[in-house]
C-alpha cells in the first residue's frame, strides 16, 4: 500500500506542474512559478546536503553560477554543440565539487561553512575581476544562444509557460531520485555518518568518500537549476556566485525544512511569492521574510514541511475509521 501511494504522489507532482499550465492564464503569476521552481532546484541541493550530510554551505551559489559561466563563454564560440555544452558544464561542476569535497568535508561546523563562504566569494570575485571573459560586473547577455537544445526551440524554453513544465518535471524527476537516494542503503549510511561519524568508521566503513559524494550531488543538482537559469534568462552575472544567493537558498531551505526532499521546494515557493507580495507593499521585504524565518524556526523547527507532514499523519487514522 505504502508502494502504490508513492507511485501515485509521483505521478501528482509530475502532472501539477503542466496542469498548471493549462489553468493559469497570468503571465505573472508563470513567471513567479517558473523561477520558483528553479529556485526550488537550487534549494534542494542546500537541502539535500544538509539533509545527508548535516552540513551547511554559505557558498553553494559557487555551483550554481559556475555552469551558467561556462555556458556564457563557450556556446557563442559555436566550436561545440549547445547540448555538449550543458552536460560538459553540469559533469565539470560536479568534479569539481567532489575533489573540493575530499578537502573540505574533513571538517564540520562552521569551519566548513566558512571553507564554502571562502569557495564561492573566490569565485565571484574572479568572475567579477575577468572582465575580458566574464564581462565583469555587467555580466554576459546571451544574444548568440542555438534556435534548439535538446529539440526544443530556446524561444519556446524562455517563456514562462514552457519554462514552468519543462523545469517542473526536471525538479520532479531530481525530488524523485532524492526520495529513491533517502530510502536506499547509501541514504542510510549517509544519515548514520551524519549522525555518528566515529561509530561508522569504527563498523569499517569509509566517511571521507561518502561525505564528498553527497557534497558532489548537491552540487551537481545547483548546477542544473544553475544551466536552467540561464537558458531562462538569457543572462548571467557575478550576483549568481555571490554569497547572497547562497543565502538565499539557505533561507528557503529553512522555510521549507529539511526534514523532507521536498521542504526546500516548498520553502521557494513560499520564499518567491512571499517576497512578490511584500515587495508590492513595502522596499523592506527582506525584513519581512527575516520575521518569517525566525517565526517558523522558532515555531516549526522542522520548517513548513514537517507542518504539512504531521498534519496529514493525524488526519490519516481519522480517515481510515
Amino acid at each position: 500500500m505504502s508502494k502504490l501511494r508513492s507511485i501515485i504522489a509521483i505521478l501528482a507532482l509530475l502532472a501539477a506542474g503542466p496542469l498548471a499550465a493549462t489553468l493559469i492564464d497570468s503571465p505573472l503569476i508563470f513567471s513567479l512559478l517558473a523561477q520558483s521552481t528553479i529556485a526550488g532546484l537550487f534549494a534542494l541541493s542546500v537541502g539535500f546536503l544538509i539533509r545527508q550530510n548535516g552540513m551547511v554551505s554559505f557558498g553553494h551559489a559557487a555551483f550554481f553560477g559556475l555552469p551558467g559561466y561556462a555556458i556564457a563563454v563557450w556556446i557563442p564560440a559555436g566550436a561545440v554543440p549547445g547540448e555538449l555544452v550543458i552536460f560538459g558544464a553540469i559533469i565539470f561542476t560536479t568534479l569539481f565539487a567532489f575533489v573540493i569535497g575530499l578537502a573540505i568535508v574533513r571538517v564540520h561546523g562552521i569551519a566548513f561553512g566558512m571553507l564554502t563562504l571562502a569557495l564561492g566569494q573566490g569565485l565571484y570575485q574572479a568572475a567579477a575581476r575577468l572582465r575580458g571573459v566574464t564581462g565583469g560586473f555587467d555580466g554576459i547577455n546571451l544574444r548568440h544562444l542555438p534556435h534548439d537544445l535538446f529539440g526544443l526551440p530556446v524561444k519556446l524554453l524562455q517563456q514562462p509557460r514552457s519554462m514552468l513544465v519543462v523545469t517542473w518535471l526536471i525538479m520532479a524527476l531530481i525530488l524523485t531520485l532524492v526520495w529513491l537516494f533517502s530510502r536506499s542503503h547509501w541514504g542510510r549510511l549517509t544519515e548514520a555518518i551524519r549522525d555518528n561519524e566515529e561509530r561508522v568508521r569504527f563498523l569499517g566503513y569509509n566517511t571521507l568518500i561518502p561525505r564528498a559524494l553527497i557534497f558532489a550531488a548537491s552540487a551537481m543538482i545547483a548546477s542544473i537549476a544553475g544551466v536552467l537559469f540561464i537558458i531562462y534568462n538569457a543572462f548571467i552575472s557575478p550576483d549568481t556566485l555571490h554569497w547572497t544567493a547562497s543565502g538565499e537558498a539557505l533561507i528557503m531551505a529553512i522555510l521549507g525544512g529539511t526534514g523532507a526532499p521536498w521542504g526546500p521546494v516548498v520553502g521557494a515557493f513560499i520564499y518567491f511569492f512571499l517576497k512578490h507580495e511584500a515587495g508590492t507593499y513595502t522596499t523592506h521585504w527582506l525584513s519581512i521574510i527575516g520575521c518569517a524565518v525566525i517565526l517558523i524556526s522558532a515555531l516549526f523547527p522542522s520548517g513548513l514541511a514537517g507542518v504539512i507532514a504531521r498534519s496529514i499523519h493525524l488526519l490519516r487514522p481519522r480517515a481510515n475509521r
